[in-house]
């Protein structure tokens, strides 16, 4: 069951490789993650210094009134990786053409996981043809579906 949903991601990029990783995240961030706020449109994920970070995504605070002064719900969230998966990632995004986009944050037993994946941006001929093709297929349906 996902929590939060990168619904473009699908649309504005042609996803090739799936990845899981952990979120380092503050205890008021993880309840307002659980109640379904936050938002991962426009986010992306950089390598920095050897490690991993989550840059653009929004988490509320669970509750505004009791959250620290200073608390900025758009800081960089560093993602847990093994040193191997981190590794392979450096290789892939110094490809050209290829970023890394968050697609969604789950549970999983007790733990908050982000879903994302390697990427490559889509033209506009690309999405054109995505749109034509469910267009296509919606219209087809419908003509299956009048037949029974």
């Amino acid at each position: 069951m996902s929590l939060i949903e990168n619904k473009k991601a699908g649309f504005n990029y042609e996803l090739l490789d799936k990845y899981e990783a952990g979120l380092e995240l503050f205890g008021h961030e993880v309840k307002s993650l659980r109640l379904g706020h936050g938002s991962l449109t426009g986010s992306y994920i950089t390598i920095r210094g050897g490690e991993v970070y989550l840059v653009g995504a929004t988490i509320p605070p669970y509750q505004p009134n009791n959250t620290e002064s200073g608390y900025n719900e758009h800081r960089d969230r560093r993602l847990l990786l093994r040193k191997v998966e981190l590794k392979h990632l450096i290789g892939k995004t110094q490809e050209r053409g290829l970023t890394l986009i968050p697609l969604s944050v789950y549970n999983k037993g007790r733990y908050l996981k982000l879903s994302f994946a390697l990427a490559k941006g889509k033209k506009k001929h690309d999405k054109r043809s995505t749109i034509k093709e469910r267009e296509d297929k919606r219209h087809i349906d419908r003509i299956m579906k009048g037949q029974r």
